[in-house]
C-alpha cells in the first residue's frame, strides 16, 4: 500500500511538471544558424514584418525571435 502512494505521489507531480498550454518549448524551435535567421528574416520582409529578437530573447534560439509589423508612416 506504502509503494502505491509513493507510486500515485511521483505521477502526480510529472503530471504537474508537463505542459502548461503555452506552446512549443524553447529547445523545440531549434539553434539559430546563419541559414535558419536569413531564411525567417526573407520570408518576415517579404510580408512587409521586421524580423527581431524579443525584448529579453536569447539571440541562440530561433523561437525567440519574432516577425512584427513595420509601424505605419
Amino acid at each position: 500500500m506504502r509503494r502505491l502512494t509513493i507510486l500515485l505521489g511521483a505521477l502526480t507531480l510529472v503530471g504537474a511538471c508537463s505542459d502548461n498550454g503555452s506552446g512549443p518549448a524553447w529547445y523545440e524551435s531549434g539553434d539559430v544558424s546563419y541559414d535558419s535567421v536569413k531564411a525567417a528574416h526573407d520570408a518576415c520582409t517579404a510580408k512587409g514584418g521586421d524580423y527581431q529578437l524579443k525584448p529579453g530573447g536569447d539571440p541562440t534560439h530561433m523561437g525567440d525571435y519574432v516577425c512584427q509589423k513595420k509601424a505605419s508612416q
